[in-house]
């Protein structure tokens, strides 16, 4: 079932995803060779603790960690390690904020010092695959039609679009209907609607799109040890166009 949100509960959406923004502004500042994601993780952690919020995917299924963190060809749901980043990796810092009982969920790509011609076209695809979802994200269209145009931008460019991990609905839960897939076929799917919340973020590898999924039962890398980055926001479908929750 899809939960309509009304103005009132869009705009505490918002304030959520202003103070997610705000983390992500800070990381993008730490971001360097010789940082840990494990570090990453304690800042936000205790960011969100002066702020009067919570990280609501710590302890979600048993997840332990306030962010996840993943690192080249890790997909998604990468642990945060000790470990330093080095010069030329790729990471992608995703968390969710609880802010007052209502939830935002963002996640960006960032390059540690300098990165190679390929990574930096892969970060630049990918945000650009995001926001020409986003630009789909109006009253009428179907869910297809944001796959569609996510999928169609990110093959023209040579790269492949993930199919285990999809975008979501979002409210008080952090995961509702409806499901966004980041591939498909135009006019299917579910009509959106004002009031509908949701998150968009494609996650685009170099290679293949299939993915393995480590020991720990999380994290989720690419099939051929290639490179993959994510982008995403939290946006509602107002008449005005959408309204994306997730930056300043």
């Amino acid at each position: 079932m899809i939960i309509i949100k009304t103005e009132q509960e869009i705009e505490m959406m918002k304030k959520a995803g202003e103070l997610l923004a705000e983390v992500h502004k800070e990381i993008a500042k730490m971001i360097k060779p010789g940082i840990s994601t494990y570090e990453i993780d304690q800042f936000v952690e205790e960011y969100l603790k002066k702020h009067n919020a919570t990280p609501e995917q710590k302890g979600y299924y048993g997840y332990p960690y306030a962010t996840c963190a993943s690192i080249n060809d890790e997909i998604c749901h990468g642990f945060p390690r000790k470990e330093s980043l080095n010069n030329g990796d790729i990471v992608t810092i995703d968390m969710v904020v609880n802010l007052d009982g209502w939830l935002a969920d963002s996640a960006w790509s960032y390059g540690v010092g300098e990165i190679s011609d390929e990574a930096r076209k892969l970060l630049d695809v990918t945000k650009k695959a995001l926001y020409i979802g986003i630009e789909k994200a109006v009253i009428g269209n179907r869910i297809g039609d944001i796959s569609h145009a996510i999928q169609t931008y990110v093959e023209s460019e040579g790269f492949s679009v993930v199919r285990d991990f999809v975008g979501h609905g979002i409210g008080k839960s952090m995961h509702e209907d409806p499901q966004v897939p980041h591939f498909g076929r135009p006019g299917r799917g579910p009509r959106l609607m004002e009031g509908m919340v949701l998150t968009i973020e494609p996650m685009v590898n170099v290679g293949k799109y299939h993915c393995t999924i480590d020991d720990n039962q999380w994290t989720a890398r690419t099939i051929d040890g290639k490179l993959s980055a994510q982008y995403e926001h939290t946006l509602a479908i107002t008449k005005e166009g959408p309204l994306i929750l997730t930056q300043l």
